[in-house]
């Protein structure tokens, strides 16, 4: 179940479903990520927000939740705002060599694309195949091995 309140107008989520299966993340901890990814302290972030450090606290938490104006604040600080309400990152928060792979994979022709996905993928370990065996000791699936009799 989503639960969600009014923030000076604007619905706020307290827990938006995000890319993946089903998995949800509270603004609170989107809010806790960015403050690790930032490099800064509750209490710092409190400060830079406008809030005592036990108002972020509870921020992170999801006990309550942030106005914009404390979003607005930190957003001068690099705060992805947009992550943290909706649970995707900007391009604004993507470094500068991010920015332009991304943009170029775009751009990309399909054929490109695979190239540059296969590239990036080839160190990541093997996917999980299947394997049914059938007459004979034939093999549909992964590599065609045939015993000698």
């Amino acid at each position: 179940m989503i639960l969600y309140q009014f923030v000076n107008n604007i619905v706020v989520w307290k827990s938006t479903p995000v890319k993946g299966f089903g998995v949800k993340i509270s603004i609170g901890a989107r809010l806790k990520e960015e403050r690790e990814r930032l490099g800064l302290s509750q209490a710092a972030m409190g400060d830079m927000g406008g809030v005592k450090k036990w108002t972020q606290i509870k921020y992170e938490k999801g006990d309550s939740s942030p106005d914009s104006v404390y979003l607005a604040l930190l957003s001068k600080f690099g705060l992805d705002i947009q992550y943290v309400v909706v649970g995707e990152r900007s391009m604004s928060a993507l470094s500068n060599d991010e920015s332009e792979l991304l943009s170029l994979y775009r751009s990309a022709p399909l054929a490109v694309k695979a190239a540059a996905l296969a590239a990036l993928t080839a160190g990541s370990s093997a996917s999980v195949s299947v394997n049914v065996s059938g007459n004979s000791n034939r093999v549909a699936g992964g590599d065609y091995h045939e015993k000698k009799k």
